[in-house]
């Protein structure tokens, strides 16, 4: 699914351009006269992996509209610096008006796209499979959680409400791990698979024996986790997560664990290097 036709998205752009637009554009107001139409094009700057492309026509569309895009790439293209990925043309006021909240979105999706696929470079050939995190910007995670999947990696939860996901104060709220992981089982959805957030070797083994469909080791060693995948033995997934860096995530997928959560793919992603040119 396109990034323009996920759910919300539409809501989120307006809400991105009204913040910006404010009482309008005075600058633009001032020094372009009603009327006149421009050709811009957009250029990335530095490699990169391309994400949010299509949410360009809806802004110029919210901005005003008018504006005739000729997309020159696509989502999930690995570019080159100085690759030109869209042609526009249209109202000269509408262009300038749109201009940074479409450069916004596409700079940051495109840096969450790139930045996933730098870490599923890394572990390219073991079994591991890189996921996100629910550490995304307020209003922006179906749009964030899109990029991830345009890098290459996986989708955790999407939110409270898609997974269950027993952690340590849950266990202490619920008066230890074998409780929290019998009380979630006895009343999960069916379909969802319970999870538990391990410190220790030996919660791994009350985890299991708990009957947890998922064990995630947080912020363990590499050998921990290495002797966690053989004492599981199949009987469950494993999630490796905290601490897990560009530097180290090689090693902790050769641990044998399937999955690896990485929040720094949404919260510590660097924007991509793109701008808007004109056409004189």
């Amino acid at each position: 699914m396109a990034a323009s036709a996920l759910p919300g998205v539409e809501s989120v752009l307006a809400a991105a351009l009204c913040e910006d637009l404010g009482r309008g554009d005075v600058t633009t107001r001032l020094t372009v006269p009603d009327g006149r139409m421009g050709e811009a094009f957009l250029t990335a700057k530095q490699h990169a992996v391309i994400a949010g492309l299509d949410l360009v026509t809806p802004v110029f569309e919210l901005a005003g509209g008018g504006v005739i895009l000729r997309l020159e790439a696509a989502d999930g293209d690995q570019v080159v610096p100085g690759r030109i990925l869209a042609r526009m043309k249209g109202p000269a006021r509408v262009l300038l008006m749109g201009e940074r909240v479409a450069l916004n979105f596409l700079q940051q999706l495109s840096g969450v796209a790139t930045h996933t696929r730098s870490f599923v470079d890394a572990v390219a050939g073991t079994t591991a499979r890189i996921t996100d995190t629910r550490k995304t910007v307020p209003g922006l995670r179906v749009l964030q959680k899109y990029a991830v999947r345009v890098g290459g990696g996986s989708n955790h939860r999407s939110g409270l409400d898609d997974g269950i996901l027993i952690k340590d104060n849950h266990i202490a709220a619920a008066g230890g791990l074998g409780a929290a992981v019998g009380l979630a089982k006895s009343g999960a959805p069916h379909g969802l698979k319970v999870e538990v957030e391990c410190e220790t070797l030996a919660q791994v083994g009350e985890a299991l024996t708990a009957g947890a469909d998922i064990i995630l080791l947080d912020n363990m060693s590499v050998d921990d986790m290495r002797q966690a995948v053989k004492q599981v033995g199949g009987r469950a997934l494993v999630e490796a997560s905290g601490g897990i860096v560009l530097a180290n995530v090689r090693a902790v997928a050769e641990t044998g664990v399937d999955l690896i959560s990485v929040g720094a793919l949404t919260h510590s992603a660097p924007a991509v290097d793109i701008s808007m040119g004109w056409q004189s």
